[in-house]
């Protein structure tokens, strides 16, 4: 589990492409200082399992379904990529519950620069919209945040300095993916509801 409040702005050193797959490589000093063998680490939100941790530098799989449903196929040598270690039991939840477990790709509409910050809009799947709730939690690249508005094909979020400056949410421009998660717990109601009314 992630709480999605990035660590650190990593690098991808390398993807190398399989036929159904791809290996992915990324620099990233602060989150292979205690990664291991089997480790997860948040890449953009995707949760992947370390194959290998070289220097400052880890190795990770990617299996055709996360390819898929996510934006890492997208991404080259020396792209930034945001990173996060999975959550201690001890740590405070500073963000919201995130599993990694991307749930589609939207796309960047605007950016509207305020004083210090910027109001973004972003372009979701139709199918995921009922998930998101004005003031309600949404991960964006593996960013927490609120939902300033909500609509039924977008939804605007208000990006402070820390944000734009160490995420890749201050260098995404419009017509750029990035990979959404919707919070867990309107799934489960969702799904709760919809059971209990079949009955």
């Amino acid at each position: 589990m992630f709480t999605g409040i990035v660590e650190e702005l990593g690098e991808v050193v390398a993807l190398e492409p399989a036929a159904d797959s791809a290996r992915l490589t990324v620099r990233g000093p602060l989150v292979v200082s205690d990664a291991v063998h089997g480790a997860s680490i948040a890449v953009n939100g995707v949760c992947l399992t370390v194959t290998d941790v070289k220097d400052d530098a880890f190795t990770v799989d990617v299996m055709k379904e996360t390819l898929d449903r996510s934006s890492l196929a997208g991404l080259k040598p020396g792209s930034p990529v945001n990173l996060e270690r999975p959550v201690r039991p001890t740590d405070r939840l500073g963000g919201h519950i995130v599993q990694g477990h991307v749930d589609g790709v939207g796309r960047v509409v605007s950016r509207e620069p305020g004083d210090r910050w910027e109001v973004v809009t972003v372009e979701l799947p139709p199918q995921l919209a009922r998930y998101v709730v004005e003031k309600g939690s949404i991960t964006v690249d593996g960013v927490s945040l609120t939902v300033v508005e909500a609509r039924d094909d977008a939804f605007t979020i208000a990006l402070i300095p820390t944000t734009l400056e160490l995420t890749t949410l201050g260098r995404k421009g419009p017509g750029d993916p990035v990979n959404l998660e919707v919070d867990v717990v309107a799934k489960y109601v969702e799904r709760l509801v919809t059971a209990g009314g079949s009955r």
